[in-house]
């Protein structure tokens, strides 16, 4: 764990540092998911069968690639009911936050008398990768699926690895809940290859969202272009911006929240007050003993923790906003204040009762996030990276007459004779 003091001289430069540090794929991976989606691109069904016996070990048969909407639903029909009541809950949440973000329509007409405006559609069909390799996580599929669904996406196609054959009943209950079309038995890099360029068995997507590890997250990076794509998502991460008014434990169950998805996972901690930057890291050790999940928390803690102390909060946002967290929150007594403050950051979580877990869970908002610094330029997954906006135009005779002149002039300039003559033929020049 690396502890840093706002004061100390060389402060500037091991934030610097921090900032710089990618945590996420070589070159090593970038060349493997290259070959593996040009062999998907070539062989199709017969590549994918090999890379799930590989990485999977078990090769299904011809008839068992695709697990069955009558699956899914017994999967849901068998749940405990809290359980069931629980999915179901985080399912209306998420279903009612998305339905907001709805787009609207535009159409009028200026006052050349031109008609303007755009068109929002979904996109024919939407690829869901959902993990099942270090954690399979039912959650992820609710907050890719419901949004799609929302946006009016057609059809839903959902993959996700089964090591050894075996599926997860909570993921396949999600995906009944979430009224996913299609569920296939593949992970991994060749998944995404899969649904972007189609195999004989699965017909290809418009666009594919959803977290993975380093291979899944490089796969989505070079296919970028042939389908669209959410986000190219890294390691997970959190920053905690905490006084010392709040108790250490649960500042040190928040930092670990994040710390046990991945051993490249990054905790982040930053406080005004030295000797609860030491409460926290004590209860941290006392936090992991705890954790089923020691190994991979310990493993990110040890190698990627950090606590900054400042010397006043009033530090905080210039810090967040350089490190442009997935996930921020803000125990203080008026979160507000410095959340105002903080332009870049996935998704904020204000005040001493808003721990990050529930935000992954039952809020609402959507939890696949920009990671890696991308909350400078990117935001979280919405109904909007399932739509597109096109746009129109209806010129009368009046509208093109009082407009069309200067785009001759601007046609000439840029020497494209063409555009200028197609517009000087309508207007009788």
């Amino acid at each position: 764990m690396l502890r840093l003091k706002s004061s100390d001289p060389d402060f500037a430069r091991a934030f610097a540092r921090l900032v710089k540090d990618r945590r996420e794929s070589d070159e090593g991976v970038a060349r493997d998911v290259q070959t593996i989606i040009e062999d998907v691109r070539l062989r199709g069904d017969e590549a994918l069968a090999e890379y799930t016996a590989k990485f999977d070990h078990h090769s299904p048969a011809d008839d068992q690639w695709r697990i069955s909407p009558e699956d899914c639903r017994e999967a849901f029909d068998a749940l405990k009911p809290d359980l069931r009541a629980a999915l179901e809950l985080a399912a209306q949440r998420i279903r009612a936050y998305h339905a907001a973000q709805l787009p609207e329509d535009r159409d009028y007409t200026d006052e050349t008398g031109m008609r303007l405006g755009a068109r929002w559609s979904a996109v024919d069909g939407a690829g869901l990768y959902v993990p099942g390799g270090r954690a399979a996580y039912p959650s992820s599929l609710l907050m890719n699926a419901i949004p799609a669904k929302v946006a009016g996406v057609g059809r839903l196609v959902v993959v996700t690895p089964t090591p050894k054959g075996e599926a997860n009943p909570l993921v396949l209950a999600a995906a009944h809940l979430a009224g996913a079309d299609e569920v296939w038995r593949v992970g991994g890099a060749q998944a995404v290859a899969a649904l972007a360029y189609g195999t004989q068995r699965i017909k290809p997507v418009d666009v594919i969202t959803g977290p993975g590890n380093a291979w899944v997250a490089e796969a989505k990076r070079q296919l970028f272009g042939v389908v669209g794509i959410d986000m190219v998502a890294g390691p997970s991460e959190i920053l905690v911006i905490a006084d010392a008014r709040n108790d250490p434990q649960w500042i040190a169950a928040d930092l670990l929240s994040q710390a046990e998805h991945d051993p490249v996972a990054q905790s982040i901690l930053i406080t005004d007050d030295a000797a609860f930057a030491d409460q926290v890291a004590d209860m941290i050790g006392v936090e992991i003993a705890m954790l089923p999940t020691a190994r991979v928390a310990k493993a990110s803690w040890d190698n990627y923790g950090v606590i900054i102390v400042v010397d006043s909060l009033d530090e905080a946002p210039a810090l967040a906003n350089a490190l442009a967290a997935e996930h921020v929150e803000i125990a203080t007594d008026d979160p507000q204040a410095l959340f105002d403050r903080i332009r870049h950051a996935g998704s904020v979580f204000l005040g001493r009762m808003t721990p990050e877990a529930v935000g992954d869970y039952i809020a609402g908002p959507n939890h696949v996030l920009p990671t890696g610094r991308r909350a400078r330029f990117s935001s979280g997954l919405s109904v909007l990276d399932f739509m597109k906006r096109t746009s129109f135009i209806a010129a009368s005779d009046a509208a093109l007459a009082a407009v069309g002149p200067a785009a001759i002039a601007l046609a000439e300039a840029e020497g494209l004779a063409a555009h200028a003559r197609s517009i000087e033929l309508r207007l009788g020049l």
